[in-house]
């Protein structure tokens, strides 16, 4: 159900009688469903004590298929389904002094639907704020007799996040961390690194969440790390700096 709920993020709830105002993108009409940004992209970041504004446009799918409703058991059932809408529940994570409102105030979209949301307010600590959105999706299932029927299905899902940082570091979140190469023999050389977000400590992990290695003195804006010596699998780089943490996966062939 993941899919078929990342399509649904869009429609947040009227939050505020101050709420700011969008208008969807003409751009995304035609797309059969989606959400831009997506969670790879991701919001734009921010700086603490400046008001800070940016929209969500997203259209909503108006049959469950296999590509949304992806790996989810309960959603494979519904393939073939209409989906009847969408409604927001509650949206979690937010800094304290932001809020976020739907293009119309009911924030209850059909299937098939295309608008937009604004996020907006000013915060005065930095940090990385992961947004946790709480969804109710009507799909319409067809039963023996009944016929077709509406049911609700509530869930929630993460994935985004917003980033507010101070003037000195709010351009340097911008660029993403990455692990190069990926998979990785013999070393790995992780990017994005800066003074500027006062990093504490890059810390290695293994599946079972055992810490593999530590690093608290880094410098420069690239780091390797000899991997020669790891068993093959799965791996996590934390990175602890001025605005949060960030995880990294990587694979060691």
């Amino acid at each position: 159900m993941k899919k078929l709920l990342l399509f649904s993020f869009s429609v947040f709830t009227a939050a505020a009688l101050n709420a700011q105002s969008c208008t969807p993108g003409v751009q995304y009409a035609d797309s059969t469903y989606g959400v831009w940004p997506d969670t790879t992209t991701n919001f734009p970041p921010g700086e603490v004590g400046v008001f800070y504004s940016t929209d969500l446009n997203f259209k909503v799918p108006s049959t469950v298929t296999a590509e949304v409703a992806g790996s989810d058991p309960l959603a494979q059932g519904f393939i073939g389904s209409t989906i009847d809408g969408f409604t927001v529940d509650g949206v979690d994570g937010l800094p304290a002094g932001f809020s976020y409102a739907c293009n119309i105030s009911s924030c209850a979209y059909a299937g098939g639907a295309n608008g937009c949301a604004n996020l907006y307010g000013t915060n005065s600590t930095a940090g990385t704020y992961p947004l946790t959105i709480n969804i109710t999706a009507t799909v319409l299932v067809d039963i023996p007799i009944i016929g077709p029927t509406p049911t609700d299905v509530p869930t929630s899902f993460t994935g985004y996040k917003l980033v507010l940082g101070t003037a000195g570091t709010i351009e340097e979140v911008i660029q993403p961390f990455s692990v190069h190469p990926n998979p990785a023999n013999t070393k790995i050389t992780l990017n994005g690194l800066s003074e500027k977000l006062n990093i504490t400590s890059i810390v290695i992990t293994n599946m079972e969440g055992k810490i593999i290695r530590t690093f608290t003195e880094v410098s420069g804006t690239s780091q390797d790390i000899d991997v020669s010596n790891f068993h093959n699998g799965v791996y996590f780089v934390n990175i602890q700096h001025e605005t949060g943490s960030e995880t990294i996966k990587f694979v060691k062939d």
